[in-house]
């Protein structure tokens, strides 16, 4: 991949562009039954949840000068990070396949040719933004995103100018649950964000403004889809944007949106590819990605993505929780040692702890406690380890 270092700016577009989707707005239409004022108040304190964490991970990477997967070795050894590269790469080649997907329903609604025939025209339009890679994008996502950002202005009037409330059905959602929604969104983006903070002129600011940029942006796309089930009585966008004779402005809110989303997704694949070994050529990786996603949308039945959203925290919650204990509070760099079992077992055990979290209601949701307790683990077993050491080398020492 290209070493090029990146302006503040340019960071914010490039979270800009990944926090407006449509995989965001359709997840906003379920927390409808929750009422407007609940269902805003969940999105908020899901995304500043989340978003910590994302400023936190991405100043690792920031501070480090390393890809988010590089930095997995600093804190499980150089093999033992190799284990969450190749999880990362699964959830892309997954996250490619949804956002083509949901992008082509959607366009496919407005205009309706075929869902297959818009899955090749976004996977195409995400392989020729790959192709022009990501330091030759400056002006092309600066006019991307500001049309991004007037269409999506429009289609928040088109939705929010009803003004009634209309009665939504379907089945009710726990506080706790939409918070744990909402916190998933940015988490799904903590083992991505580093692959373009290492990059910034200027970490710190960068890496903040991409966090704060990302979490309005994302949370105003949570409202939007909210707000259309609950103004419009409507959760399929496209037919609303049809309703509302946005037309062409329609499918490119939805075309971009959904190539400038899910070109992070394939980019940052190819990243955690070359991570894997440095014969691998991260872009043309980040191409067989998209052609993975292309079929994946093309075959697959991908329309109910929560699920899919909790596996993801469950694997990298507990995962940047140990890297942020690492970096921030021990601070420790396990990377000279090939594996290290003490952090992977720590691992396990608040992978293991999010999946029982979840069969719990926390008015936090549960990615909280498992990042607090998983924080808490890593340093009190430090800490017993420190001690057995000390212990040992005094014992050398009297022998």
């Amino acid at each position: 991949m290209e070493e090029k270092r990146t302006s503040v700016f340019e960071n914010g577009l490039i979270w800009f562009g990944a926090a407006v989707s449509i995989a965001e707005i359709l997840t906003g239409t379920y927390f409808a039954p929750l009422g407007f004022s609940k269902g805003i108040l969940a999105v908020i304190i899901g995304h500043i949840i989340g978003c910590v964490m994302l400023f936190f991970a991405g100043l690792i990477g920031g501070k480090a000068r390393k890809s988010a997967m590089e930095t997995a070795k600093m804190s499980f050894g150089s093999k033992g990070g190799l284990l969450f590269s190749v999880l990362n790469i699964i959830q892309l080649v997954g996250w490619t396949a949804i956002m083509i997907y949901d992008g082509a329903l959607a366009v496919n609604g407005i205009w309706g040719i075929g869902s297959w025939v818009w899955c090749l025209v976004i996977g195409g339009l995400i392989i020729l933004w790959i192709l022009v890679g990501i330091k030759n994008l400056g002006k092309i996502n600066t006019v991307a995103m500001t049309g991004l950002f007037l269409l999506t202005i429009v289609l928040s009037f088109v939705i929010f100018k009803k003004g009634a409330m209309q009665n939504v059905g379907g089945e009710g959602m726990t506080f706790g649950a939409a918070v744990e929604l909402s916190v998933a969104m940015p988490l799904s983006w903590l083992p991505l964000i580093s692959d373009y903070t290492r990059e910034a002129k200027s970490p710190v600011k960068a890496t903040a403004v991409s966090a704060v940029v990302y979490g309005v942006v994302s949370c105003w796309m949570y409202i939007i889809g909210m707000g259309a089930a609950i103004f419009t009585g409507e959760s399929d966008i496209a037919q609303i944007m049809v309703k509302a004779g946005l037309g062409i402005a329609g499918l490119l809110i939805v075309i971009l949106s959904t190539v400038t989303t899910t070109f992070l997704d394939a980019y940052s694949a190819g990243i955690s590819g070359e991570s894997l070994s440095g014969k691998i050529n991260g872009k043309w990786l980040a191409v067989a990605v998209t052609v993975l996603g292309i079929i994946g949308a093309c075959f697959l039945p991908l329309t109910d993505i929560t699920d899919f959203l909790y596996f993801i925290g469950s694997v990298f919650a507990p995962m940047i929780a140990i890297q942020i204990a690492d970096f921030f509070i021990l601070k420790k760099d396990r990377e000279d040692r090939k594996v290290s079992v003490q952090n992977l077992s720590i691992w396990l055990i608040g992978f293991v702890l999010y999946r029982f979290l979840m069969t719990k209601d926390i008015i936090v949701g549960n990615t909280l406690p498992d990042m607090a307790a998983t924080i808490l683990l890593c340093c009190a077993v430090e800490f017993v380890a420190g001690k057995i050491s000390s212990k040992k080398k005094e014992e050398k020492k009297v022998s």
